[in-house]
């Protein structure tokens, strides 16, 4: 722990000598640190999908910096300081976790995550249920947190195979708009129904759909850099080659990597 603490105080004493002394560190704002933060998530999540523990350390420390970075510039505001961010997510622990911290008693995780909810209504009497999913979350991101906000209410399937009525229902639905002329905003509308549903069944089935669609991204920029290697090494273009040609190979992409 001891060695912990250390390390933490040689970065706030690093922060502050950024702060005063270097003349890029000394322009920054809330704002303009928002967007590289932005980018340092990303990253983390990249190294989180690639199973990378190195990246994620680096990645971690670079959160850690910025982290370190808005408490500093929350003390020369004189409105809060790392401590008093670091205080305020303890006490938030400490409140959501009365099975810890207190003598209620729980089943499981799913007992949990409902209490959770449910104090953060009684904190945030204002909120409603899901105010509380930021606006500006990537969309599938967002349909994930709301979805386990309705669950925490118990807005939820009784049977989570349900649900694959409510996919083949929205899949219907597009198929049924997709014949009309000048429907493109239906058909766009029946689309986010559809893959709303699609992110639901993922939850419910404990499958995370933005690690999932990360992990078929990748699978398909090899196996496209494999067609496009193989067809390089064979002199010719991918511009030049049949759909049948490119198929052929891609499925030597998928044989080799089994």
């Amino acid at each position: 722990m001891k060695e912990k603490l250390k390390a933490f105080e040689r970065l706030l004493i690093i922060m502050d000598e950024l702060r005063e002394l270097c003349p890029w560190d000394k322009k920054q704002t809330f704002e303009t640190l928002r967007k590289l933060t932005i980018e340092e998530t990303y990253e983390l999540a990249d190294a989180i999908t690639s199973k990378d523990l190195s990246g994620i350390k680096e990645e971690l420390g670079d959160l850690m910096l910025h982290m370190a970075f808005y408490g500093k510039l929350g003390e020369e505001e004189k409105s809060f300081d790392i401590a008093d961010a670091i205080n305020g997510v303890c006490d938030k622990l400490i409140h959501r976790h009365p099975h810890i911290y207190g003598d209620v008693k729980v089943s499981g995780a799913e007992e949990v995550l409902q209490n959770w909810e449910a104090l953060k209504l009684k904190e945030k009497k204002k909120k409603t249920v899901l105010g509380g999913v930021p606006k500006s979350l990537p969309s599938m991101v967002k349909a994930i947190r709301l979805q386990e906000k309705a669950r925490g209410v118990g807005f939820d399937w009784e049977e989570k195979s349900q649900v694959w009525d409510k996919v083949n229902e929205e899949l219907n639905e597009v198929k049924a708009e997709l014949p009309i002329e000048n429907n493109q905003d239906n058909i766009e509308a029946e689309f986010g129904d559809l893959l709303f549903s699609i992110i639901n069944a993922a939850r419910l089935y404990d499958i995370d759909p933005e690690n999932a669609l990360a992990r078929t991204n990748q699978k398909f920029i090899s196996r496209f850099n494999y067609l496009e290697k193989e067809t390089i090494a064979k002199g010719k273009s991918l511009h030049d080659m049949s759909l049948n040609e490119m198929e052929t190979v891609w499925n030597k992409a998928k044989e080799n990597e089994k």
